[in-house]
């Protein structure tokens, strides 16, 4: 797997914040890709971590933040528990669709201060959303480097 680095730019805080968001979800989705179910399912650490729940981990954190926490919207019944019919296919595409949907409540913000719908204590805006789903997903994609060379030898980001 050939290592890819992340994304340089001069932009904005909103386009900044977002390019370096889908550089860590494609690093993510790359360290699953050509892999099969029983791969995806192998848990070779004991917290009993896989790269399908690291996958449906992260589609669940992003709906929860941002769909639920930030947009005031329904979270859909999304979990990140694996199930004996789930599929890395399956899980690979509601990340996506989770990442677009994502995609545009973030684009209709009128601007990263804008608070969450969803009021916690302390109360955060929509800049410590994607940056705290940054973090977490760079996280993520980090376990799943070492699950990966675990499994079958592969590095890169």
């Amino acid at each position: 797997m050939p290592d890819q680095k992340p994304p340089r730019l001069a932009g904005d805080e909103r386009g900044t914040l977002r390019s370096l968001l889908q550089y860590q979800r494609d690093s993510l989705l790359r360290k699953v890709s050509g892999l099969d179910d029983a791969a995806a399912r192998h848990a070779p650490v004991a917290s009993g971590t896989s790269l399908l729940w690291l996958v449906k981990h992260m589609a669940r954190a992003e709906t929860v933040w941002v769909v639920h926490r930030f947009a005031g919207e329904d979270m859909g019944g999304i979990d990140d528990t694996v199930g004996p019919t789930d599929t890395l296919a399956q899980a690979v595409e509601r990340y996506r669709a989770t990442s677009a949907r994502v995609d545009a409540i973030i684009d209709a913000a009128p601007t990263l201060d804008a608070p969450c719908a969803i009021v916690e204590d302390p109360p955060v805006d929509l800049r410590w959303v994607l940056a705290h789903l940054l973090e977490e997903t760079a996280r993520h994609a980090g376990h799943a480097d070492i699950l990966r060379e675990l499994l079958d030898g592969s590095i890169g980001r």
